[in-house]
């Protein structure tokens, strides 16, 4: 794992509309800043090599693709044994129709965020990844109406 490194808060406002957009060029950004692009990328370098930033990805709106189903389900293990764990979390990363899987604390074991192309596909992703799975003890999925708000920024402070 990477040490963290210090953060300036020309830092904070850099990785701020990073990952708003990066899509801006450098000299957008240093000019928001106040630092020249060069300064700006080699910032941005520091970012990528300390794992700061992870990937830089175009996020397509769903429902402009055509029909999407989204759905969100919630299960629980019936072994939660590190191995059964490592299975179901293989299992969900390999499945390109899961968006989001997370492990929670509460009465459930993991959330898990799905699209798929229609109810019908919908409720054969349930029956395969899910219904299909011994050591899955009970799961209940609930489909998206509507999209309120979707996003992945995480809060820096002094926000705008």
């Amino acid at each position: 794992m990477r040490s963290h490194p210090a953060l300036d808060e020309i830092d904070m406002m850099l990785l701020d509309l990073l990952q708003r957009d990066a899509a801006r060029t450098l000299r957008e950004l240093g000019e928001d800043v106040g630092l020249t692009p060069s300064a700006v990328q080699r910032r941005i370098a520091r970012y990528k090599a300390a794992g700061l930033i992870s990937a830089q990805v175009a996020v397509l709106d769903p429902h402009r693709l055509g029909p999407t189903v989204l759905a969100s389900v919630m299960l629980t293990l019936v072994r939660e044994s590190m191995e059964h764990h490592k299975a179901f979390t293989d299992r969900m990363r390999a499945a390109p129709e899961v968006q989001q899987c997370y492990l929670i604390a509460g009465p459930w074991d993991y959330l898990v965020m799905l699209a798929a192309k229609s109810p019908r596909h919908c409720s054969e992703l349930g029956n395969r990844l899910f219904k299909s799975d011994e050591n899955i003890k009970r799961y209940e999925t609930c489909i998206v109406f509507d999209t309120i708000k979707a996003g992945l920024t995480i809060p820096l402070g002094g926000g705008r």
